[in-house]
């Protein structure tokens, strides 16, 4: 049987074949993005973590002084910034932003990095991905 050389057909795989390509090439370098930012985001939540910890250890030694230690360590805001300073400076650690409240028991502490990630031109138009993560924590004491 001979091949018609006029088939419309034929050919016509080759463009099927390219789009799966391009479809396949996409999802995989969204992996890759999507993987690179959760690290990312691990990363800065892991700073923020630490210090909110340090941030919670940093009692206010007027108050303890002055009413003693209950249930929980008093804090107060100038002091868990100071600890936080001091953890972020000791870590060697690089953030866009940071803050610590504290409501005198508790202390929250929200972390902000902007983050290149792999393939940003692609997914970002090159720009820069916001990773944010807030931690809190308080010292308890034993009664």
């Amino acid at each position: 049987m001979r091949a018609d050389i006029h088939d419309p057909e034929r050919g016509s795989t080759l463009p099927f074949v390219l789009v799966c390509w391009v479809v396949a090439a996409l999802m995989a370098f969204g992996a890759i993005a999507a993987s690179d930012a959760f690290l990312e985001q691990q990363e800065v939540q892991a700073v923020c973590d630490s210090a909110a910890l340090a941030a919670a250890n940093q009692a206010d030694e007027a108050a303890v002084y002055a009413r003693g230690v209950g249930t929980e360590l008093p804090l107060t805001r100038a002091a868990a910034q100071a600890a936080v300073a001091d953890q972020l400076a000791d870590g060697g650690v690089e953030l866009d932003g940071w803050s610590a409240e504290t409501d005198g028991a508790e202390v929250t502490v929200r972390c902000t990095r902007y983050v290149r990630i792999a393939f940003d031109w692609l997914f970002l138009g090159g720009e820069l991905l916001e990773r944010t993560a807030v931690a809190s924590a308080r010292a308890p004491t034993l009664p």
